[in-house]
């Protein structure tokens, strides 16, 4: 029996190469002289990040404001030695001048004016780790403590109308015990068959004070990040390589995924479509960064004005000086959260609420704008004072900031800067979702929303994030006019059907899908729709919202109530029920994409055990995660309530007649 293999020529170049440059990489190796013992010194940059609380410098001088935070760029230098018995074993020591100066975050003190702090904090340090190269190559990576001999301590306190002071730190560790770990990459200078070797070494690392803060009262951390070059020479015996050996190259056959390409369009598209929405309310209220005053994007009313003030002017009332921008409607109904708050209490004269204000380490000036919703509540709407209790935190109760988060610090402090309401009163809060949910009574609303999701045309293509580096879709109309869109990197893309008809009333368009392999290779794929744009209104929708606590997917339990009883009972059998989740932009974008499916899965699996139990039959679903797709977000991201507010998903209710 004779079998035939057809042999891809380019891939089994690619296979040539590869082994070729392995095995040169081998020889080189092996007859590189590699000595045991090396010695150099090298230069880095300290990236210094401060945290906790500095308050007392020294017996004599204590500031008026607490410092927390702080950062800087400062030098590093060592002197090292390298024992090496082995390609994958070996042992470092560095010597080192070591400077953890910085400068902390300025602060208003209580004289009204801005404080400053900073340092030039230096010691010697000793480095003994372990070097770690798991390949045999020249990456490694190393580990070991550290041992830090204190040489300066001075500090600058800088007040704002007043002399410097110059210092020392008092209470300051002489000694100081912490640890390191960092990779690093050799990359050799001279010829592989000198006697002395020269590498020249890129290095980065991370400090931590795991056992030991620089100074034996308070809670001030240092922790930092360096990165540098070091220069090393050794010297060994001249080796001679070994003969090569023959290699039988034996080829292998790739068997490449076959990119499929699908096209999902609606039979009508609907220009827009008015929506009665159950509106959340999110229980918080987010201050400027620096500011205790109450924001003035949030609507804050007169005396008179409140004594007019009810709900159902949110509810009813479509505010006239809108623009079209993205779901202005809706923030403008949470922008009167206080004013709901103070028209509730009013009708319900036994409810109480809690408001717990927090600010980054400084649960006084929380306090403070805990006090200023409290005096708003007070003196507009006539609340009693004894019924609204106020509370200062460092940290909200459920915080966005996590323990060790280094990325976008900016918007996750935004958010944790707030004034949560927290209350035991039901008639302020949601009468379906369990004893343990918080959430505000929603709002219901009357709005309009251009060119619902239903009406998209969606392009799918299998695997794309695996398969393609990127893809393009070309459509082309009847008369040869072509509209280009892309490049997508996801595996869906979504185009609203009346952005493809530009302004005609129906249309069939031939569809290109081009894409570009992982190897470089072009893909084309083709397909066609026909669209048809609906000429009446379309039926009134129904929409419903769940708002979820930043980086949290499991939350639906506190929902499953309120889906089961309120939701499904509203589903009419051969209805269409839309499901789409969403997130915020702080995170990575793989990441916001599956936390945000696992979302709307969760909810579209709860839905569909209820309709299974309500006996309702026909019911299709649609059910998507966007992520952070700023296309397909409900809501911008330019502030602390929008970017909560996209943390959410999203059930749009539609009637197939």
């Amino acid at each position: 029996m004779i079998t035939i293999i057809k042999f891809n020529k380019k891939l089994l170049l690619q296979q040539l190469l590869f082994i070729f440059l392995s095995i040169n990489l081998n020889a080189q190796s092996i007859s590189r002289n590699t000595p045991k013992w090396w010695f150099g010194a090298s230069g880095a940059v300290n990236m210094n990040y401060y945290r906790g609380n500095t308050q007392v410098l020294n017996s004599a001088l204590t500031t008026p404001a607490t410092f927390h935070k702080g950062k800087d760029v400062k030098p590093y230098a060592s002197i090292l030695t390298e024992y090496r018995p082995n390609k994958y074993l070996g042992f470092m020591l560095n010597t080192a001048f070591d400077n953890r100066g910085g400068k902390f975050d300025s602060k208003i003190g209580a004289c009204d004016c801005l404080t400053d702090l900073s340092t030039n904090l230096s010691y010697i340090t000793f480095e003994p780790s372990v070097r770690i190269a798991p390949f045999g190559s020249s990456f490694y990576f190393y580990t070991g403590p550290t041992i830090s001999l204190n040489i300066n301590k001075a500090l600058i306190f800088e007040q704002q109308f007043q002399s410097n002071i110059r210092a020392d730190w008092g209470n300051i560790n002489k000694t100081v015990l912490a640890a390191q770990l960092g990779i690093g990459f050799d990359i050799p200078l001279s010829g592989k068959a000198r006697e002395t070797q020269m590498t020249l070494s890129p290095f980065a690392s991370f400090q931590t004070d795991l056992f030991q803060s620089p100074r034996a009262i308070e809670s001030w951390t240092i922790y930092t990040v360096r990165a540098g070059i070091a220069l090393k020479l050794g010297t060994a015996k001249k080796v001679v390589a070994p003969l090569q050996s023959k290699i039988i190259l034996v080829p292998t056959i790739q068997v490449e995924k076959e990119v499929q390409f699908y096209v999902r369009a609606p039979k009508v598209i609907p220009l827009k479509r008015q929506v009665k929405e159950t509106f959340p309310i999110r229980n918080a209220v987010f201050f400027n960064m620096g500011s205790t005053d109450i924001p003035t994007r949030y609507n804050l009313l007169n005396i008179e004005e409140a004594k007019i003030f009810n709900e159902n002017q949110l509810q009813d009332i479509q505010p006239m000086n809108l623009s079209n921008g993205r779901s202005e409607r809706q923030l403008f109904v949470y922008h009167h959260i206080l004013n709901l708050i103070g028209d509730r209490m009013r009708v319900h004269p036994q409810s109480t609420i809690l408001l717990i204000g927090s600010a980054d380490q400084n649960p006084a000036e929380g306090k403070l704008m805990s006090e200023k919703i409290k005096s708003y509540l007070v003196y507009i709407f006539g609340i009693e004072a004894y019924r609204i209790q106020t509370e200062g935190r460092d940290k909200p109760m459920i915080p966005s900031e996590q323990p060790g988060a280094v990325d976008e610090l900016d918007l996750l402090h935004e958010g944790d800067r707030r004034v949560d309401i927290e209350s035991n009163s039901p008639e302020l809060l949601m009468q379906i979702g369990g004893n343990n949910s918080a959430r505000l009574k929603p709002v219901a609303i009357l709005t309009t929303q251009q060119d619902p999701l239903d009406s998209h045309v969606i392009f799918t293509v299998d695997n794309a994030t695996e398969l393609l580096r990127e893809w393009n879709l070309e459509i082309k109309d009847e008369s040869g006019a072509t509209q280009t869109y892309g490049p997508y990197y996801a595996n869906q893309a979504h185009i609203a059907g009346n952005t493809i008809l530009s302004g005609k009333s129906q249309g069939n368009y031939s569809i290109t899908m081009l894409g570009t392999t992982i190897e470089g290779k072009k893909v084309k794929k083709l397909s066609s729709v026909s669209l048809t744009q609906i000429n009446k209104p379309a039926q009134i929708g129904l929409r419903f919202s769940i708002l979820f606590d930043f980086d949290k997917s499991k939350s639906i339990a506190s929902y499953e109530e309120f889906l089961q009883n309120v939701i499904t009972p509203l589903i009419q059998d051969n209805n269409t029920v839309i499901i789409h989740g969403h997130t915020d932009i702080i995170g990575g974008v793989k990441y916001n994409l599956n936390l945000s499916r696992e979302r709307a899965v969760g909810v579209e699996q709860i839905i569909k055990r209820s309709l299974t139990l309500q006996n309702k039959k026909g019911v299709q679903f649609e059910t998507y995660g966007f992520g952070e797709d700023l296309t397909m977000s409900p809501f911008e991201n330019g502030t602390p309530e929008e970017r909560f507010y996209n943390r959410t998903v999203i059930i749009d209710i539609i009637s197939n007649q």
